[in-house]
């Protein structure tokens, strides 16, 4: 077990960190600041609480270390405290990092990712994803004076903002009116997404969507969007959260070649540092500037947007993956987890219950039960036995600060917790292995 203290996965036990949780419910509203951090989200009374993590390994309150996964929601691809990018961040505190007028660092920070994203004109900042996939609806209503937004329907996040939210299970204090504008279009599928605009005629402002995450787009499919968009008048939005670098260093619009009118970027753009982009063609971000005749649209605007060690860790973490070949490493390592995982569970006789998707930068699992749908309780026992083998893996995202011996250690773990897992199928019923209630999903109406 890679842990710094030894236990049998029935006698693993968190003391400190359920005292620390117990105390973050007192305070914070959820436990955590993300919902998809929430103790929920892990069996009962064993979600770890970080005390400090470097490389690929997180260390816990309890003195655990775990080989983590999905690095803060995807955004720590180098892993952690990686030290150019540390380095970067250290120069620029000791300058000050945030001013009355822009820095210096703001043109360096624009050029150097107008450079690694060629096919955007501008750019701006900012500190969440939310803020940069809301500044790209607001703009493209702006530029077509259209009110409805159609979102990807197999894309399960898009914005905190109302205008997406809305659309969710968690939509309480949201108006009627304002999701009633959004609209859904199915994944792949041009020909729905035709209807759709023809059913709405002149009303749609934009296509959003992730251009590719656990699936690649069929042939032709991104390029059919875009001529859609152009001959509907729409703007075409990718959010690149999480396709941009880990498909390539252009994001996925880099590796399909096919160019929206605008897309966001954030998670592994900081390697954990907070800030986000909106780019896109001149034409249209240059209405949330100063250089044009139009109506102003209020844009980004943000007292954090650019603070100088954010920018500075992005730009550290563009010139890793560039002279680094980060983005080719994500995938040898994501390819050889992947075969280590479905060997372990097929030798178990769960291959096909518990199944690896998406792309080797990106990978996700499914646990699934013995009908073969997705399963909460089943994904509980397989938690349960990757955290007891000191694995943190909500997901199997891949940073580059893996080893090949995190990697078979991680096997290793995944074997074992499939041989319960097949204990569990056989007896028709995990409740045994569970240690309590199921996680839960993060999209749901009621506690």
């Amino acid at each position: 077990m890679d842990t710094e203290q030894s236990a049998d996965a029935t006698e693993f036990a968190l003391p400190r960190s359920r005292a620390v949780n117990e105390r973050l419910h007192a305070l914070v509203p959820g436990g955590a600041h993300t919902y998809a951090k929430g103790d929920d989200q892990y069996p009962e009374d064993l979600a770890p609480v970080i005390s400090h993590g470097r490389g690929a390994h997180v260390w816990d309150v309890d003195g655990n270390r775990y080989v983590e996964y999905g690095s803060g929601l995807r955004s720590v691809s180098l892993g952690h405290a990686h030290p150019r990018v540390t380095e970067a961040v250290r120069r620029e505190l000791d300058r000050g990092s945030n001013f009355v007028r822009p820095s210096v660092v703001e043109v360096q920070a624009a050029e150097r990712f107008l450079a690694t994203v060629p096919t955007a004109e501008m750019v701006k900042f900012a500190k969440n994803g939310s803020d940069a996939t809301t500044a790209a609806v607001r703009l493209a209503r702006a530029a077509t004076g259209r009110p409805r937004v159609a979102v990807c329907a197999d894309h399960p996040f898009f914005s905190t903002d109302d205008w997406f939210i809305g659309t969710t299970p968690m939509s309480a204090g949201i108006p009627a009116a304002t999701t009633d504008l959004t609209v859904r279009f199915p994944y792949g599928d041009l020909a729905a997404t035709e209807d759709l605009l023809t059913r709405h005629r002149d009303e749609v402002a934009c296509l959003i969507l992730e251009p590719a995450t656990h699936t690649e787009p069929p042939p032709g499919y991104l390029a059919g969007l875009r001529e859609l968009a152009d001959r509907h008048g729409c703007v075409l939005v990718f959010d690149e959260m999480i396709t941009g670098l880990r498909w390539s260093e252009a994001g996925a619009q880099g590796l399909y070649g096919v160019v929206p009118d605008l897309s966001t970027f954030g998670k592994a753009l900081g390697n954990g540092f907070a800030v986000s982009a909106l780019a896109g063609r001149r034409e249209l971000m240059e209405r949330g500037g100063l250089r044009h005749s139009g109506d102003r649209v209020f844009l980004l605007s943000t007292t954090h947007g650019a603070e100088t060690h954010s920018l500075a860790a992005a730009m550290a973490v563009q010139a890793t993956y560039a002279e680094e070949g980060i983005t080719a490493r994500l995938h040898a390592l994501g390819e050889r987890l992947a075969a280590g995982v479905r060997d372990a569970a097929a030798g178990m006789g769960v291959g096909d219950h518990v199944v690896v998707r998406g792309r080797a930068s990106n990978l996700v699992f499914a646990t699934l039960d013995q009908n073969g749908q997705p399963s909460q309780e089943y994904r509980t026992l397989f938690l349960r036995r990757l955290l007891a083998g000191g694995v943190l893996a909500p997901s199997f995202v891949v940073s580059s600060a893996l080893d090949d011996a995190d990697i078979d250690h991680t096997v290793d773990v995944v074997a074992q917790a499939c041989a319960v897992y097949r204990k569990a199928l056989d007896a028709g019923d995990p409740t045994p292995w569970l240690g309590g209630r199921a996680v839960k999903p993060v999209f749901r109406s009621r506690s």
